[in-house]
């Protein structure tokens, strides 16, 4: 019977495939990062309601936010209640049905919410709602 010597050599570790699950996992965090809605990641600070029902997240919902100073942004352009009229016109030719949301800063005069809001009106857009956060 023959013996072998143990040789000195440490086992060689085969890291393919952690690298494989490496970049997969790299391909995924990038793929859905940009699934992410720049419109709704503005800093505003919603009202608090203590009622009320939650929406249905749609990828095709128009999202008009207002700041507390007034500014009227949307697809990240600041706008006039003229200029958001035409933009909304031009959406209402597209599709009628199409749902806007609009994210009101809690300082926001109401005048200027209520003036967004006609603007929706007039352009033939009345699936509306507005974002809120739940109260306490």
């Amino acid at each position: 019977m023959r013996i072998r010597a143990k040789s000195d050599e440490e086992p060689l570790l085969n890291l393919t495939p952690m690298i494989d699950v490496v970049f997969q996992l790299l391909v995924f965090f990038m793929v859905a990062t940009t699934f992410l809605d720049p419109e709704k990641e503005i800093d505003i600070e919603l009202p608090e309601a203590s009622s009320g029902q939650a929406g249905e997240a749609d990828d095709s919902e128009l999202i008009i936010n207002v700041f507390a100073d007034g500014r009227i942004v949307l697809s990240g352009q600041v706008l006039e209640v003229e200029q958001l009229l035409d933009e909304l016109r031009a959406a209402a030719r597209a599709d009628p049905d199409r749902p806007v949301t609009i994210r009101g800063d809690r300082l926001v005069y109401h005048e200027r919410i209520v003036s967004v809001m006609d603007a929706c009106e007039q352009a033939g857009m009345l699936n509306l709602g507005i974002s809120i956060t739940e109260g306490t």
